[in-house]
């Protein structure tokens, strides 16, 4: 699965080979997705993305919870969130957090 992780320095992260990219210029996605899921990796000048989508990181460790072992990831950004989610999900919290979260960003928008 290839996912790439915006992170707080500005830029997304590959998620399994921590490979610093940007989302190709063709796509138009404002504001940048936390998480998007990429069809192809392509090398110019710059590393770029094509062919992405959003998604939300509990749905990759629900589709694939082999793919995420935590054990085979660098100690980044993505990890630390990826871990609390399966934690959350083992100990049923994780939805929870994710209510909370999205109530609280509406407030900010209203």
């Amino acid at each position: 699965m290839q996912v790439a992780h915006f992170e707080r320095t500005g830029h997304y992260l590959t998620v399994k080979d921590n490979q610093v990219v940007q989302l190709h210029p063709s796509p138009v996605m404002d504001p940048k997705p936390e998480w998007v899921l990429y069809k192809e990796f392509v090398l110019t000048t710059k590393n770029y993305i094509c062919t992405v989508t959003e998604v939300k990181p509990d749905w990759l460790v629900g589709i694939a919870p082999q793919y995420y072992e935590m054990s085979n990831f660098p100690d980044w950004d993505a990890r630390g969130i990826l871990e609390r989610i399966v934690l959350g999900i083992q100990n049923g919290k994780f939805q929870q957090e994710q209510k909370q979260s999205q109530g609280t960003k509406l407030q900010a928008q209203a």
